[in-house]
């Protein structure tokens, strides 16, 4: 069978006191340097330090994909190496509301500045995933966005 390593990295731009991902990320390929494939799941708010990883990436895992922001971007492509890259996934929940919360409860936060507790947003639900597609040696050749309304 074919072997899967995940790796699920945090972004820290804006936490100057964090050690830097992109030097994190070396250690733990190393704990996956096994795997036939490898996905590394990068959690952060800056498009710009996962685009960076991408490129630091590109040739040595499977895929680099962008989680935390909820909303997906539209820059899917496989990059000159062999790495599929995406700077954010989306989420698979509620657009009807703000990120997956009760837009209403989002809002009264965001005039008020006032903590309110979060219910998850049940409107208009997707799914938003990514399909990449790879040679047996592990590069990726397609990486397609899966945006999709779930059936009433």
């Amino acid at each position: 069978g074919v072997s899967l390593g995940v790796v699920n990295l945090v972004g820290n731009l804006y936490m100057p006191h964090a050690a830097p991902a992109l030097l994190a990320i070396d250690d733990a390929l190393r704990e996956v340097r096994s795997a036939d494939l490898v996905l590394v799941d990068m959690h952060a708010e800056a498009t710009s330090e996962k685009v960076a990883l991408g490129w630091y990436l590109d040739g040595k895992v499977t895929a680099v994909v962008g989680t935390h922001t909820h909303v997906p971007t539209a820059d899917a492509r496989v990059l000159p190496a062999g790495t599929a890259y995406i700077s954010d996934v989306g989420m698979t929940g509620a657009r009807g509301g703000v990120i997956g919360v009760r837009r209403e409860q989002s809002i009264a936060t965001m005039r008020t500045h006032m903590p309110q507790r979060y219910d998850p947003a049940e409107e208009d639900p997707w799914i938003n995933a990514v399909l990449v597609r790879c040679r047996p040696d592990g590069r990726a050749t397609a990486i397609e966005q899966v945006l999709r309304p779930l059936p009433a």
